[in-house]
């Protein structure tokens, strides 16, 4: 199902609760419906395929017979399908034993709401916290629970914020946002992991690749059918969930959430992997450092600008979640800056196990990237061998060593070649006016947008990378009209679909 059409449905949706909730219905029950009705279709055929060649018809019996045999291989597909065993999640189980404290606050929140308890709590390497309520599979059996903890998560927040969002989802399981939305957020959670287990296995062969465009082709209709009814049961599940620990709690994990987890994926972990480029082994271990670099570099991600970002963002089209504004403005809090972590979730629910878990994850993330860290350290010696040597070379190769310095030195680094570049015969030099555009931005001057504007026409592969550097700019800059235009004149198509 085409992005388009996708949006059309949601679009139908958004004009009422009641639309958005039929819609949802709808999706949620169709699947079901699908399996049955394979089933039930191949029955009769065989059935009436018997009959008939029990009467000698000859010519109608090999009808039949076809007919029936094309029946059994759309039902064994559908089967396939719904009966696939789900696989379980990824994480590193923790134990009762390992963690008590934990498991005694996760016993009364369950006795508290009176829910069905969690049965498994895994930690893993994401910054997140969510309950995946998973049948055993596809779409029969009963569900199994599993809690799942981002170890960078657990470190950042306190436990408040954490067991708050962990509330915001268990109220799904025990019903308290409607029996509708429980529904469609077990069976949401099931799909999305049987979506990336087939897809996983579509080159294994022609009938992984049928699953895989069959269910890519359903997860398109499902999607389109109950995104928006889960960003409004969502936003009720953020209000539910203050009952328990305050709506100032929850609006500041939201926050939190929003601004630390971006840090994270575009600050810490590039710059840590920066390092490759001049150490053969990391200065620090990722999971040992994160405590401290959170709170060491408060004042580079709990910003009023990243917030106004943050504030200003809509949710891309496939996106299940509310926006943040939406969720806060919800709680009826104004949108503050969250405060710094004292006492992070981990010290608090996790205790000593949490020395333990740190060292394993660095232990595994060593041993996973090591190849990878080894390969940038030799090509950066190389490159910045190349670039010493490019230092003495002709005019002609001055991009080169722009492009080299902007990389291993700085953007600044790299200004004054960009600029005699420029200024030379034989352009455009695309690269070069990216890079120089990109400088200028950061100097809060309109002229790199012209720069932008230059790179973006000639070469092609430069198009989407200044479009939404003059985006973030003109956001911050100028405004959100102002961004928007800038990037419907990058990217037509997209305009167009809107």
């Amino acid at each position: 199902m085409d992005e388009s059409l996708m949006e059309r449905l949601k679009s139908k949706a958004a004009g009422s609760a009641d639309g958005s909730r039929g819609k949802a219905l709808v999706a949620s029950s169709v699947m079901h419906v699908l399996v049955f009705g394979a089933l039930l279709a191949t029955a009769l055929l065989v059935y009436f395929g018997w009959q008939l060649a029990s009467d000698n018809s000859r010519i109608d019996s090999m009808l039949y017979i076809g007919l029936t045999a094309v029946a059994l291989s759309a039902a064994v597909v559908a089967l396939r399908i719904f009966f696939i065993p789900l696989e379980i999640p990824d994480g590193r189980a923790i134990t009762r034993s390992e963690a008590p404290r934990l498991f005694e606050t996760l016993d009364k929140m369950c006795k508290k709401l009176d829910g069905p308890a969690i049965d498994h709590v895994l930690i893993t390497r994401d910054y997140s916290a969510r309950i995946l309520p998973l049948r055993t599979r596809a779409i029969f059996g009963g569900y199994t629970n599993y809690l799942i903890l981002g170890l960078p998560y657990m470190l950042g927040v306190p436990a408040k914020e954490m067991l708050s969002t962990i509330a915001r989802d268990y109220g799904y399981l025990c019903g308290a946002h409607g029996r509708l939305a429980a529904r469609v957020y077990r069976q949401n959670a099931t799909f999305i992991a049987l979506s990336g287990q087939v897809g996983r296995k579509s080159n294994a062969g022609r009938g992984n690749a049928l699953l895989a465009s069959i269910m890519r082709f359903f997860m398109g209709y499902y999607v389109a059918n109950t995104a928006v009814f889960l960003r409004q049961s969502g936003l009720e599940a953020d209000v539910a969930s203050t009952r328990m620990f305050g709506a100032q709690i929850r609006s500041n994990g939201l926050i939190r959430d929003a601004l630390l987890g971006r840090w994270i994926q575009e600050e810490f972990w590039p710059k840590l992997m920066k390092q490759a480029e001049s150490n053969p082994r990391p200065t620090f271990m990722p999971f040992a450092a994160m405590r401290t670099a959170f709170d060491a570099s408060y004042d580079q991600w709990a910003t009023r600008e990243r917030l106004t970002e943050a504030w200003m963002e809509n949710p891309i089209l496939h996106d299940i979640h509310p926006p943040l504004r939406d969720r806060v403005e919800a709680l009826a809090q104004p949108g503050l800056l969250p405060a710094r972590v004292k006492v992070t979730a981990a010290a608090a629910l996790l205790e000593d196990a949490t020395k333990r878990i740190v060292e394993e994850f660095d232990q595994e993330w060593w041993q996973q990237e090591k190849k990878t860290w080894d390969a940038k350290f030799h090509n950066a010696a190389r490159s910045k061998s190349r670039m010493r040597d490019l230092s003495d070379f002709q005019m002609h190769e001055q991009e080169e060593l722009a492009s080299l310095r902007a990389e291993f030195d700085s953007l600044e680094a790299a200004k004054p070649v960009l600029e005699d570049l420029l200024r030379q015969p034989g352009g455009p030099f695309p690269k070069a006016a990216y890079l120089y555009g990109r400088i200028l931005l950061d100097e809060n001057n309109d002229l790199g947008l012209e720069h932008l504007t230059v790179a973006a026409n000639n070469d092609a592969s430069l198009a989407e990378e200044a479009a939404h550097a003059g985006y973030f700019y003109l956001l911050k800059q100028h405004g959100e009209q102002a961004a928007q235009d800038w990037w419907d004149k990058f990217t037509p198509a997209t305009a167009e679909c809107e």
